[in-house]
């Protein structure tokens, strides 16, 4: 299962691009309300989550996706369900996706250091040891990284890349017209 963690204050096109492409890839995605059930995004668009946190079952877990937004990325940070996740992933060698603002999590919690990754500009000193690169997206071993909501669609093609193959995800590419 691959849990995308919804927060109020989301960015809206970063957390359903990545995933209407994951599931266009046939794959199980589940969105997760941090905020409760109904989980408003940064441009007051309401969303109902799958689940909320209290429901998340980490055994599950095949993959994490942190959107960007604010106040999102800062309200996904103070949820210790998200961070528990989020070092699940670590420790397994589990995809750990973040984007915009929401790198800055992963740099805060240290599983940047030597990884090549993007933000949003003006975060970039929150990626404790990165080597940053200005890319929309990009994947370093168990880390995709995006750089904001203009990534989107790049930053859901390199999460489909890693858990479904670059076949599916550039075929998905391909019916989107994005390449």
């Amino acid at each position: 299962m691959i849990y995308v963690f919804l927060a109020n204050g989301f960015e809206e096109t970063e957390a359903l691009a990545p995933v209407d492409i994951l599931r266009r890839s046939g794959l199980e995605v589940c969105t997760v309300g941090v905020s409760g059930e109904y989980v408003t995004g940064s441009h007051n668009i309401t969303v109902k989550a799958d689940i909320t946190e209290d429901k998340v079952d980490t055994e599950c877990i095949d993959a994490v996706v942190l959107p960007g937004g604010m106040p999102g990325t800062l309200n996904l940070e103070k949820s210790a369900v998200v961070k528990d996740c989020v070092s699940y992933c670590a420790q397994k060698g589990l995809p750990i996706c973040a984007i915009c603002a929401a790198p800055s999590i992963l740099g805060h919690m240290g599983l940047l250091k030597g990884k090549r990754a993007t933000c949003f500009p003006g975060f970039e000193t929150q990626l404790d040891g990165a080597v940053l690169v200005d890319e929309l997206a990009v994947t370093d071993g168990n880390i995709v990284t995006g750089k904001g909501a203009g990534a989107a669609i790049e930053f859901g093609l390199q999460i489909a890349a890693v858990l479904a193959g670059k076949e599916k995800s550039e075929a998905v590419a391909a019916a989107l017209q994005c390449r």
